[in-house]
């Protein structure tokens, strides 16, 4: 039995994950910010657990997958309906480039190297320093590359808001 019980585990939990996605709605999985993230990565703990743990009850580790998104649940509302709780949950996006410009300061605070940022660049296919209008590093730890023509307009205030210019202070 104990061979065929990881199975009948698997069997069970990974339809309830389903159905609780499907409840819970597209934000589940997703990479919005670093808490998401993060209960990405404890629901993923917690299904593996599940499935190979055979010490612990399979209903008390079901509630305790859904225990997490009821979490992710409350806190997206609280993210949501009070937009001053955002900053305890979530990292700024921090400006690392822009127009060309590299900002040592925000390398440095963000603890990425010359090395690191020209990685990126070259990943999102830009061939000249002066085609960056912007390099944000993302509250995931995602690098979000903006490029345009050499010399040609910025990018809009609307598309930068919440990034951080200083590695010191919030931005826009």
């Amino acid at each position: 039995m104990t061979y065929i019980e990881p199975f009948l585990r698997a069997l069970v939990a990974v339809p309830v994950l389903i159905v609780i996605v499907r409840m819970n709605g597209l934000r589940s999985f997703s990479k919005m910010s670093s808490f998401d993230f993060a209960l990405t990565v404890a629901t993923g703990s917690l299904l593996a657990t599940t499935i190979v743990d055979t010490r612990s009850s399979l209903v008390t580790a079901l509630i305790g997958i859904a225990s997490v998104f009821v979490v992710q649940r409350v806190i997206s509302s609280f993210r949501r309906y009070a937009p001053d709780t955002q900053r305890v949950f979530d990292n700024s996006p921090l400006l690392l480039m822009e127009d060309g410009e590299i900002f040592e300061a925000n390398l440095k605070a963000a603890r990425l190297t010359r090395r690191d940022l020209m990685a990126k660049l070259r990943k999102a296919g830009i061939g000249s320093l002066e085609e960056v209008r912007a390099v944000v590093l993302e509250t995931t730890g995602d690098v979000s590359v903006l490029s345009g023509e050499p010399g040609g307009p910025g990018v809009e205030d609307a598309i930068m808001l919440g990034v951080r210019r200083s590695a010191g202070r919030a931005g826009a």
